[in-house]
């Protein structure tokens, strides 16, 4: 099985580029599931129900999120109301709106899509470790079970792949939007990243407008963020699972302008 995960898409610009280069990325390398992390996808910041909508057009079959979220307050319905989309586990499952956890039928096969919130300069949440082992504890239909964990510290991303070796397929880092280069299938057959990038504009911070984040770090005063313009690029990577293990048997890093 084939499974693509692309990096964080930013704003409008974004949206489009994906809409313009997933549908032949898809094809090219015979994809059969796409998950795309859309937590920066709305105008301002998070993800709204238009963009949202939009990512699955351009052929998403799952959505992740991050710490943004819940951003715009329009979200926490159609989470409620879209099981394909989902927000990190590690919140309160009682009171958050929305699912950590999807499970999605590939032909004859299941698998699970899991987010996940580092805590480390994060959001005060439970522990992803702890999270990981009520849901695993629960999934008893599937051995295809995929990460995106969305942290900003790489020692956290790289602790917590280590600590899932062999009990899942694959873990992704999100958040940084930078893409890393330490692909690698860990000891025990887990597929891992640090980070699988963004998808927007090459020529900016994150996806901001860099004359904006340079005026923020020169004057330390608050700043409104805009999105850059400008060409731009498609960050993620691609991960072979073996149908019967459940093990990564490949990885590849891809970046698409």
């Amino acid at each position: 099985m084939r499974i693509l995960a692309i990096g964080d898409v930013t704003g409008p610009i974004g949206c489009n580029f994906l809409k313009s280069k997933l549908p032949e990325l898809k094809e090219k390398e015979k994809i059969d599931v796409t998950i795309v992390n859309g937590e920066n996808s709305a105008l301002g910041n998070g993800i709204s129900t238009m963009s949202a909508a939009f990512i699955f057009e351009s052929g998403a079959d799952i959505i992740t999120t991050g710490n943004h979220v819940f951003r715009k307050r329009e979200i926490q319905q159609y989470l409620n109301e879209h099981k394909n989309i989902l927000r990190p586990a590690n919140y309160p499952n009682k009171s958050t709106p929305g699912s950590g956890v999807c499970r999605y039928v590939v032909g004859t096969k299941v698998i699970y899509v899991i987010n996940l919130l580092g805590t480390v300069f994060m959001e005060s949440l439970e522990c992803p470790a702890y999270t990981m082992n009520r849901i695993l504890n629960s999934i008893e239909d599937s051995n295809i079970i995929l990460v995106d964990f969305h942290a900003e510290a790489t020692a956290e991303k790289k602790t917590l792949g280590f600590y899932l070796d062999g009990r899942i397929s694959a873990l992704f880092g999100t958040h940084t939007h930078v893409l890393t280069a330490d692909e690698c299938i860990l000891p025990n057959g887990t597929g891992y990243i640090t980070d699988i990038g963004m998808t927007g504009p090459i020529h900016s911070s994150l996806g901001i407008d860099p004359k904006i984040t340079i005026r923020k770090m020169l004057t330390k005063m608050p700043v409104k963020f805009e999105f850059a313009t400008g060409v731009c690029h498609m960050d993620g990577v691609i991960f072979d699972i073996d149908e019967v293990s459940g093990k990564t048997v490949s990885v590849k890093r891809v970046s698409v302008c």
